[in-house]
């Protein structure tokens, strides 16, 4: 292995910073192919069909891209077909140029479901099928229903799961979503016919996989949470089952640092080596000579971001405490009586140190019923600030420039949300000390101000 190159913990937040494009936030243009400039940096994104505060991918997107719009990544994904989705860290959205690396979850999914969903649901499978083949894209909705089967977590309607098991395996892909309604076609008329006829080594499609974990992230280690590998192979050599027949995780690992994909480094105060992608060297430079030379982030004063909760950049809990000293847990699957902050909570980025939480909630209105006899009241949604936490030690009102960052941020989240309006239900008195006035968007607030933390 390579000598490690040795950084302080400050270098690594800043290169952090610079790596996510968040050095300033949202300063990437205001055009579709800036989502493909993300995800061409980052490798993939989440997706989670929650809307609370904004699906996550789009949060990760409304981050770095000024005035980004939800539409741009649906028309990526179901109209130019540069994007598509498939299980990586989750449910993901990958850049069509990969499809062949990512192949290997189809293959093994078929497998499986063919020794076992797809006799038992044979001729459901063919029904299905024949009938998308014929007709286009369908949704389970266009099929009459049958009895649930047990499915997964929870018993689900057969057409639905079968529906799901065929794009697992590859045979069926999105044509498009409406909301969360998923619309199925061929996966051959949805792809051209050499990219997927094109294959790679299950071994190749693995590494690949776990080069992305890298990529996304930026600077990963080799331990964390079980979810940050999914699909990336075991991490163990196993004697028997289907992990039988693939390479552990770490024999994948030394093979893209031998290659020189993956560069050891060694953070001052973190547990551990950490990796940096071959290409993103540059910007680890550029860390540290600003660091050195004071310099501000991107050479621009700070800027104000809310994080997803599966942006990359919080992927790894364990680092998050050891790097920025921040505790978070994404809450929406813990039971209310639990939760430390809150249902949906972002973590608030300042330049390149982690400040607080905020708790947004948007808030969509149905028109009204007609005004004039004519045409509907037009309908108006807002966002809702329900919870706001600052870090121990850092006072909003005394930290030089975050102020009118907090501002930009709420502004631009207004306009990502399409809302007119922002309430801080209960926390008024931050609405006072964060007052946007541009046109178009009003305020409601309640009197008190709370106390930072």
């Amino acid at each position: 292995m390579p000598e490690p190159q040795k950084i302080d913990a400050a270098t690594a937040r800043r290169f952090l910073t610079l790596h996510h494009f968040l050095a300033p936030p949202r300063a990437l243009p205001a055009e579709a192919d800036s989502v493909l400039t993300v995800i061409d940096r980052l490798g993939s994104m989440q997706f989670d069909p929650l809307g609370i505060a904004g699906r996550n991918h789009d949060l990760v997107l409304q981050a770095r891209i000024r005035g980004y719009r939800p539409a741009w990544t649906d028309e990526l994904l179901y109209e130019r077909r540069a994007l598509f989705e498939a299980y990586n860290k989750g449910l993901s959205i990958l850049p069509s140029a990969e499809l062949p690396w990512y192949r290997v979850t189809w293959e093994r999914n078929r497998e499986e479901h063919e020794a076992g969903t797809f006799q038992v649901h044979a001729e459901l499978v063919e029904h299905l099928l024949g009938r998308i083949r014929a007709e286009g894209p369908l949704s389970s909705l266009d099929f009459e229903r049958r009895p649930d089967i047990d499915w997964y977590w929870r018993p689900t309607n057969q057409v639905r799961a079968i529906l799901e098991a065929l794009a697992e395996a590859g045979i069926l892909g999105l044509a498009r979503r409406q909301g969360n309604r998923r619309y199925y076609d061929l996966m051959e008329r949805l792809f051209p016919a050499e990219l997927l006829a094109e294959r790679r080594p299950r071994e190749e499609q693995l590494r690949h996989k776990l080069l992305s974990r890298y990529r996304a992230h930026g600077l990963l280690g080799a331990t964390g949470s079980a979810e940050l590998w999914y699909g990336t192979g075991p991490a163990a050599a196993a004697p028997t089952g289907r992990a039988a027949e693939l390479p552990r995780r770490a024999v994948l690992r030394q093979q893209l640092i031998d290659s020189g994909e993956l560069v050891p480094v060694q953070v001052d105060g973190v547990r551990a080596l950490r990796y940096v992608v071959r290409t993103d060297l540059g910007l680890l430079e550029q860390a540290r000579a600003e660091i050195e030379a004071g310099s501000p982030a991107g050479g621009t004063e700070p800027g104000v971001s809310f994080l997803a909760p599966l942006d990359p950049l919080v992927w790894d809990r364990d680092f998050l405490r050891q790097l920025y000293g921040f505790d978070y847990i994404w809450e929406v699957y813990v039971p209310e009586a639990r939760r430390r902050w809150g249902y949906y909570v972002l973590p608030i980025l300042f330049g390149d140190r982690l400040v607080g939480r905020i708790e947004p909630r948007i808030e969509r209105a149905v028109a009204g019923p007609s005004t004039n006899g004519r045409r509907p009241a037009r309908a108006t949604s807002m966002v809702r600030i329900v919870g706001l936490w600052w870090e121990d030690g850092f006072d909003p009102r005394r930290t030089d420039g975050f102020v009118d960052a907090m501002r930009s941020a709420l502004r631009d989240y207004l306009v990502f949300a399409g809302a007119s309006k922002l309430m801080w239900a209960g926390l008024g008195g931050w609405g006072r000390l964060f007052p946007l006035r541009p046109r178009g968007i009003r305020l409601q607030a309640a009197a008190s101000i709370p106390r930072a933390g």
